[in-house]
């Protein structure tokens, strides 16, 4: 049975979410570290991925070597008592390269979700899921039958 949150533990696990968020809006490492713990773990590690709190600098950095003009729309956030599951869509063009794959300026439009769990202000812990298949489609990198 759950029991009532604090407002200032609530309102330290939101600053937390929305700063992670704002990190993968604007590729700012700041912003990273001052969302997540040192003990931050990615329960869902993408395969070349580092764990840890250099894991998300690295896959944004990645990513904007493809997208450099990536955008981060927060569409929903839920927030029950240490967790916070946000779903979100990330929109750009790529312009830049995936692997030996160079854009040509398509426009990416994609969702995805995560769950976090903040702990004194800090995420400590990382969920997701993306709509992969849909960016390297748009990407032109997957084919997708109709």
């Amino acid at each position: 049975m759950s029991t009532a949150v604090p407002a200032s533990q609530r309102d330290a696990t939101v600053k937390a979410a929305t700063a992670f968020y704002d990190f993968w809006n604007t590729g700012d490492e700041a912003l990273l570290k001052a969302a997540i713990a040192p003990n931050f773990t990615d329960h869902t590690l993408p395969p070349g991925r580092p764990q840890g709190p250099q894991g998300p600098a690295f896959a944004s950095a990645q990513f904007r070597t493809a997208v450099p003009d990536l955008g981060v729309k927060v569409r929903k956030m839920i927030v029950a008592d240490d967790y916070v599951t946000v779903h979100m869509e990330f929109t750009g063009h790529f312009t830049g390269a995936l692997g030996k794959v160079k854009g040509e300026g398509q426009p990416i439009d994609f969702i995805a979700t995560d769950l976090i769990k903040v702990t004194d202000g800090r995420i400590t812990d990382n969920w997701h899921i993306e709509d992969n298949m849909t960016l390297l489609s748009k990407m032109g990198v997957a084919h997708v039958e109709p």
